[in-house]
Order: structure tokens, then sequence, then C-alpha cells
């Protein structure tokens, strides 16, 4: 497991887990996305979609830990918990949960820095990755792996990008 677990969200065997994504509605579509800019792929209005509609970039309330069916999404410029900031792709192969926790590690590497502008080990945001579950892995080819930012001191308006936190 991680050993920065000082300011992750969720902590041990639940860091994966506790985020993953699966439910009976998501295995049958993934519920609706949110009106987005055309050009920037922004969102411009404030929606509840499918967990599946989450992209890098959105910017969203916080949600439950545990299993993960939908999110509730803003545009960035108006105040909200959490970021969206970067995402890998798994190769395909059999479910294996050592493989997507050891993953997981690239949201506190160099995508973390490049993102915020300082190294994890000397932020003060908290990171957690959602990531797939064995469901959403066999029956819905889901390989993707999304690291979510937030300031533990509250609600934040605009990007994290660049903050240098």
């Amino acid at each position: 497991m991680f050993t920065i677990q000082k300011r992750l969200a969720v902590g041990g065997a639940a860091l994966m887990i506790a985020a993953g994504l699966s439910g009976c509605s998501m295995l049958t579509g993934g519920g609706n996305d949110a009106p987005r800019d055309d050009e920037s792929g922004q969102v411009t209005e404030g929606s509840n979609i499918g967990i599946f509609n989450l992209k890098v970039g959105d910017c969203k309330m916080e949600g439950d830990s545990g299993l993960i069916e939908d999110a509730d999404v803003v545009p960035c410029d108006e105040p909200h918990d959490e970021e969206v900031y970067y995402e890998l792709t798994m190769d395909d192969g059999d479910y294996d949960e050592d493989a997507i926790d050891e993953a997981s590690y690239e949201c506190v590497g160099q995508a973390y820095t490049d993102f915020v502008g300082v190294a994890y080990e000397d932020s003060t945001l908290e990171v957690y990755p959602i990531t797939p579950t064995q469901d959403t892995w066999e029956q819905m080819n889901d390989r993707v792996i999304q690291c979510i930012i937030s300031d533990p001191s509250g609600p934040t308006t605009g990007s994290l990008k660049g903050s240098a936190k």
C-alpha cells in the first residue's frame, strides 16, 4: 500500500477499493454526462453524472467513500471539493488488485509534481485514486485509474494546477 498515507483521503487496503467503481447502474450504462463546452470539454453547468463520464479536468463535490456510481460535477470556476487531475489506463489481462494498487502510485509521482508544481511529499494537498473493481474490470472492460486531488482546508475555486501547495 501507499507509504504516503498521511494525506490520502482513504487509507490501507481500502485505498484502492473504497473509491472503486461499481454498482448495478454502471454495469448497465453509466448514467448521463454534464453539459460541456464543445471546444474545451469543460463542464459548463453543475450536474450529477455517471462515474464513467468523469474526465480529467472535471471539478466535483466530495462524494461518499465506498463504491462510486455517480458524481456531482460543477464548472471549476465555482467552489468545489475535488478535481480529476490525471488518469492512466491499465493493460488488459486478469483483474489484479495488487497491480492496480501499484499503478495507483502514479497519482503521487511525476504526474502530481507536473500538475501541482511541487512534489507530493512537499505538498499539503490530498489525493486518492478511483479504480476499477473486479466487476467493472470484467464486465465493462474498465481499465482506468483516475487521480483525484483536494485541499484539506476546504473547497477551492479554480484549478489546483500550478498551485504549488
